[in-house]
């Protein structure tokens, strides 16, 4: 196992970066951030161009079709950017859906529109349990002539406000046990009976409350076998919380070297207060932990790659890079003094992520109770 970059990784890490300085620089970040919408949709574009919404969509489908340990490379880019918008709703949680459980035609139908940043898709998955388990999942849907009727409330969808469809995880079979009886919906966001109600949040990530009632879906619309929809997305989700880690690796490597620079800056007692024993630890250790999360999120970039088990990678991944993270940009702040807690300073937008990404697809002490179970605890 080699966790080294490629020569075809690193140029795709150089492009992303110099994409993001470019394209998506900090001042766009807090606009898009006040902007209903939540992303640029100019910004947008420019990414279908370069085949990154459709980085893992098969040629076939007009996409990329590349890996997902070259996915974790742009991810780590875009938490280093801030990234704003609907890639990660779309390319990492309903795009694998769909190569996993759609028909030959709703691939041949939706994937070359996802690669074309003509379509955007968001996942409808929790509720008002706040828990990524199967047994979280009540939203009923009833079979009703050629199609289902459902009827449930969706909490924190992400981008749900400007999706074209929503992908929505729904209970089939009331009496089977929890992981059974799930089947999953492809759901016209603007179907009658489909209310959709932005949420706010610390990191202003254009969260959604999604409530159907009575919502009519064709049959058509079924994604998968009926009934066995849960093992799917409880694959994406182990993917998409390694995904979740490369953007945290990335935010935090940046806020590391941003405090290292303004302590290479801010003199004090005729100093630099780089150069203080107490500090240079403290910064050192920051740098250390932020290596470390980012190996062990490329080792389980690299368990979703190969194929090989998983889940215990996966959740040891998640946990670290929870702590670090929050870690790292509580330690900036209190590094930068007054001016690192307000919102004029860039830290505030990595401080605020680092809270909210820590809670998505696996808090660091449900992972932390996996990885006691997988170790027979």
């Amino acid at each position: 196992m080699n966790l080294d970059l490629t020569e075809e990784q690193q140029m795709l890490k150089k492009s992303a970066r110099d994409f993001f300085e470019k394209e998506h620089p900090k001042t766009l970040v807090r606009e898009t951030e006040e902007d209903s919408k939540g992303y640029s949709p100019e910004v947008w574009r420019k990414m279908a161009d370069l085949g990154w919404i459709g980085l893992v969509i098969p040629e076939e489908y007009d996409g990329t079709e590349l890996a997902f340990l070259d996915m974790a490379v742009l991810l780590e880019e875009m938490g280093r950017a801030c990234l704003t918008g609907p890639y990660f709703s779309t390319a990492v949680l309903c795009t694998p859906i769909l190569l996993a459980a759609g028909s030959e035609d709703q691939k041949r139908e939706l994937l070359p529109r996802i690669s074309g940043g003509e379509l955007i898709m968001a996942l409808a998955l929790t509720e008002p349990s706040a828990t990524y388990e199967a047994n979280g999942v009540a939203t009923l849907a009833e079979p009703e002539k050629d199609g289902f009727v459902i009827n449930g409330t969706k909490l924190f969808v992400h981008d749900a406000h400007i999706a074209d469809y929503l992908i929505c995880v729904a209970r089939t079979r009331a009496w089977s046990s929890a992981e059974e009886g799930i089947s999953l919906f492809l759901v016209d966001a603007k179907s009658l009976g489909t209310t959709i109600t932005p949420l706010q949040t610390i990191a202003d990530d254009k969260q959604n409350e999604v409530i159907f009632e009575n919502v009519f879906v064709p049959a058509s619309g079924l994604l998968g076998v009926l009934h066995e929809g849960w093992p799917v997305v409880k694959r994406v989700l182990e993917e998409a919380a390694v995904a979740k880690c490369a953007e945290m690796v990335g935010g935090a490597e940046w806020a590391v070297e941003a405090t290292v620079a303004y302590a290479k800056e801010r003199v004090q007692y005729g100093r630099p207060i780089g150069a203080f024993g107490a500090l240079q630890h403290n910064l050192a250790e920051m740098f250390t932990e932020v290596n470390m999360a980012k190996r062990y999120m490329y080792y389980a970039a690299w368990l979703v790659s190969s194929g090989e088990t998983r889940s215990m990678g996966v959740a040891a991944a998640k946990a670290l890079t929870n702590d670090v993270y929050k870690r790292c940009t509580r330690n900036a702040v209190q590094f930068l003094g007054a001016i690192g807690t307000t919102r004029d300073h860039d830290i505030g937008l990595y401080y605020r992520r680092a809270r909210q990404a820590a809670l998505l697809f696996g808090d660091s002490d449900s992972c932390y109770e996996r990885v006691a179970q997988e170790i027979g605890l």
